[in-house]
């Protein structure tokens, strides 16, 4: 088949490569324009658009798709058959949705209509879900609002961060891309209705539906306040850029443990043992008189920092103190120097 790709992100790279691989001719990519990027503030071309002229295949980079008619006709010269979107980073207008015979389809990060939007991954671990995983939809207008084709699931692990989950998305969504487009040919072109008809498509319901929104610097500060497990979402969530503050500097906090004895199943050895020392046993509620949220409460020996929040405590695990490097176990103990009853935040 021929394919015009949108993308923009590392995690799309992954589904240009399925495609490449499976030996669909890749007439070209679309990706976001570069940006100013790293320290030098340099213009650096986005991860799609890299891997795209690494593997000759012609790019296209429109500020604003749905406002440039001319690069509008250049891609509908290009005379692909279907359009595959994976992290692109602009909604499509009408007028692109309707030039590829087999349709605009997208691969989306999220169980639909779980978390439609931008940041699916980020919000199905702030909000803790058991499961999330990639559908391959039907594009139209509204946002991830077309019916799905295919959908696979995948667990979320207690201690996986966003950028681990990423990776087994992004894996995930090339594969069900190089299944789907067998199905999508098959199918044939032809009037929109009658073509999702011979698919078989799963319409989505509205019940049920999330919207992943954009993340702000406010999401990003650490509140001890909150439950260990709700922090440990945050810091899984955002990694790498949860922060709080210590002693006066930054600090980016990149792997933790909630010592919750009823999860011990699911933590380091390490951190299990600590949850049966600090954790709350089931159905109790926390001590009146214990140390305030934020509080080291005990300093663990080539391990981390055991810190107090709302019921049972956290276990700092790596972190990067504003000036140094990441740092976990012995190196970030001397980096803090942190003793019992100091504080964070």
């Amino acid at each position: 088949m021929k394919i015009l790709f949108w993308g923009t992100p590392a995690y799309a790279v992954a589904s240009l490569d399925a495609l490449v691989a499976a030996g669909h001719e890749l007439v070209g990519v679309v990706s976001q324009p570069d940006r100013r990027r790293g320290r030098g503030k340099a213009l650096m071309p986005s991860p799609v658009k890299a891997r795209a002229l690494e593997l000759g295949i012609p790019v296209f980079t429109p500020e604003r798709i749905r406002r440039e008619p001319e690069c509008q006709r250049q891609l509908a010269d290009l005379g692909a058959d279907v359009y595959v979107v994976v992290a692109f980073g602009q909604i499509l207008p009408l007028e692109i949705l309707q030039q590829p015979p087999l349709g605009c389809w997208n691969g989306h990060g999220s169980l639909l209509p779980r978390w439609r939007g931008a940041g699916p991954i980020q919000w199905s671990l702030l909000e803790g879900d058991a499961t999330t995983g990639v559908g391959i939809m039907a594009m139209e207008e509204g946002l991830d609002t077309g019916p799905v084709l295919l959908e696979r699931s995948l667990p979320i692990g207690l201690r996986e961060n966003a950028y681990q989950l990423a990776q087994r998305l992004a894996e995930l969504t090339g594969e069900l891309l190089v299944q789907a487009l067998p199905l999508i040919a098959a199918a044939g072109p032809g009037p929109e209705a009658e073509r999702l008809q011979r698919l078989g498509v799963r319409v989505q319901r509205e019940e049920g539906m999330t919207y992943a929104r954009m993340l702000t610097k406010d999401d990003h500060q650490i509140d001890w306040n909150q439950s260990a497990l709700s922090i440990h979402r945050k810091v899984m969530g955002l990694y790498p850029g949860a922060t709080s503050n210590w002693q006066g500097k930054r600090l980016k906090v990149l792997v933790t443990e909630p010592l919750v004895q009823r999860l011990a199943a699911e933590l380091s050895p390490e951190a299990a043992e600590l949850a049966q020392r600090w954790g709350l046993p089931p159905g109790s509620t926390p001590d009146a008189n214990a140390p305030s949220a934020g509080t080291v409460l005990e300093v663990v020996a080539g391990i981390g920092v055991v810190v107090a929040s709302s019921g049972c405590p956290l276990l700092l695990r790596e972190a990067q103190l504003e000036g140094k490097a990441a740092a976990s176990g012995t190196q970030l103990l001397q980096q803090l120097q942190a003793q019992a009853g100091d504080r964070l935040g």
